[in-house]
């Protein structure tokens, strides 16, 4: 199912409820498309929400697998409003193991619903991880098509550009990575 701003905010607001009603709190951080729904920075549909990390005694560790009881709430939450069992995604922690960009945690945004505690990455963040991932998957990506809608700046850019080389600093990516700038219209990408 494509998933809307208001149909992830409701998602959200039960799941959190049906947390406070069992006592259980969990703390998750948000990336990606889902959270800039969130954020109202984007407004095209997603098929889930991706989770970078959870948040235990004030430390980012990796959501995958997600603790069974946030799971099985999850999971009843997705059947009962048609999500899909998986709308809860847990792919993109392997983020925190390459690590986030710096001073991510100062520029989250944070929400309550209920039993569960949602961070959304910031700005600057996304930018990294949509630069990230549209270099990996392309310039016709929907993550090139939110960065474009980003309408990032040149010096976030940059940053961006100078974190995704700590990920891989393969020939082939910085290639890749440099197309992505000029399409984005920066002048000074191979610098």
């Amino acid at each position: 199912m494509d998933i809307t701003s208001a149909t992830l905010e409701q998602a959200l607001d039960v799941l959190g409820q049906l947390l406070a009603d069992r006592v259980q709190h969990y703390e998750i951080v948000a990336i990606g498309g889902g959270s800039l729904l969130l954020l109202g920075q984007i407004h095209r549909t997603t098929k889930d929400l991706d989770l970078v990390a959870l948040v235990k005694d004030d430390q980012f560790v990796s959501a995958h697998p997600l603790p069974s009881h946030l799971l099985q709430a999850a999971y009843e939450v997705g059947r009962a409003l048609q999500l899909g069992k998986e709308w809860l995604n847990t792919g993109p922690t392997s983020l925190l193991d390459l690590g986030l960009p710096s001073g991510f945690n100062t520029r989250m945004q944070t929400r309550h619903y209920g039993g569960l505690t949602i961070h959304l990455a910031g700005r600057l963040d996304q930018i990294c991880f949509k630069l990230y991932a549209a270099v990996d998957q392309g310039l016709q990506s929907k993550h090139f098509a939110d960065l474009q809608l980003l309408q990032p700046k040149e010096n976030e850019l940059i940053v961006a550009k100078n974190w995704c080389i700590t990920r891989d600093a393969s020939a082939v990516f910085a290639a890749e990575l440099n197309k992505a700038l000029i399409a984005l219209e920066i002048d000074n990408a191979n610098s």
